[in-house]
């Protein structure tokens, strides 16, 4: 157990206010518990919308953050997986029951009594946190605490939305060119696909970072690409996107909504979804898409783009999240 009973951690307490530092009790884990000393937390744009009250049912107060790399302190009665020391990593999903129809079928990214980090559970914007050790990851050595937090969940939504665009695309497009996008992307052209990236209209230097990382094309979203996309997927949350997307893709082709929260979607004409193109949403993961997803990052070289923040600059790190102002990931470092 940790020497220390107190911790520094960023707290919301309601929408509107900023987020505040506060030494806190440290929490002790539960039977089926890990406590992590918290090594880095990625800053995800969930974040942002519990925080502006776009996602409405948080617990009150919380600790936001649910990308997060740190070390085992402590384990619970019921813990064998993992020992002092360890490396591991905590997503977004931190509890399903099991026992509901989603849980039975293989489908626990829709279990209808989840726990999510960050949420309705505490999460890694703090010095140290707990959490349900059959929700965390091993987290390969490899990969610096910084750069791997970012893995936990923009790699991991990147990576089922990618999934779920199937198997036959050769061209893809991804809309949003952020903490998301600039991972898939590596992934995507490691695996062969030709990447078209689609920024904010005038995003001149964001375009510049796709095409740095291998894209074929970088554009603003208002752009058409140079050719009919096989799929497209949409990190930014921004409704209008989507017939945007859809008018992009070839017949049969897939537009994936990647985000927890979007914007409204505008009407469209319906020519731009018949001949069979699809289109699907994404929520939250699996811990199956965890396991493909981390065991492919230790194959394939994917670099993180990270801007790091202190603990106390949390708020800063979510107003640049906000404004569009980052390259690639914002990363809290205790």
């Amino acid at each position: 157990m940790s020497q220390k009973s107190t911790m520094r951690a960023m707290v919301f307490h309601e929408t509107g206010r900023p987020l505040s530092l506060e030494t806190v009790r440290v929490p002790g884990p539960g039977p089926d518990q890990v406590l992590i000393r918290v090594e880095a937390c990625a800053v995800c744009r969930t974040d942002l919308h519990v925080v502006d009250g776009d996602l409405t049912e948080p617990k009150l107060p919380l600790i936001p953050g649910h990308e997060v790399v740190g070390r085992v302190e402590a384990v619970g009665e019921h813990v064998s997986r993992y020992r002092r020391g360890e490396r591991v990593g905590v997503p977004w999903l931190g509890y399903t029951c099991g026992e509901c129809r989603y849980c039975r079928a293989g489908q626990e990214n829709l279990c209808e009594r989840a726990g999510f980090t960050g949420y309705t559970l505490d999460g890694g914007y703090a010095e140290l946190m707990v959490a349900d050790h059959r929700y965390c990851f091993p987290m390969p050595e490899r990969y610096a605490p910084v750069s791997a937090a970012p893995l936990l969940c923009a790699g991991l939504i990147g990576y089922r939305s990618y999934r779920m665009a199937g198997d036959a695309v050769e061209h893809l497009g991804l809309y949003g060119f952020g903490a998301a996008a600039h991972i898939l992307a590596q992934l995507a052209i490691h695996e062969g696909k030709r990447v078209y990236a689609f920024t904010r209209p005038g995003d001149t230097e964001g375009q510049a970072f796709a095409r740095r990382l291998g894209v074929v094309w970088a554009g603003g979203s208002d752009d058409t690409p140079p050719i009919t996309l096989d799929a497209a997927l949409i990190f930014a949350p921004v409704g209008a996107l989507v017939p945007a997307a859809l008018a992009a893709v070839r017949p049969g082709g897939v537009v994936v909504c990647g985000g927890i929260h979007m914007s409204d979607i505008p009407s469209f004409p319906y020519r731009l979804l018949w001949q069979e193109r699809v289109l699907r949403s994404v929520a939250n993961l699996t811990r199956a898409d965890g396991e493909q997803f981390l065991s492919l990052a230790a194959e394939a070289p994917l670099q993180t783009q990270t801007r790091h923040y202190a603990l106390e600059d949390a708020n800063e790190a979510l107003s640049a999240l906000r404004d569009g102002r980052l390259e690639g990931a914002a990363v809290l470092v205790p």
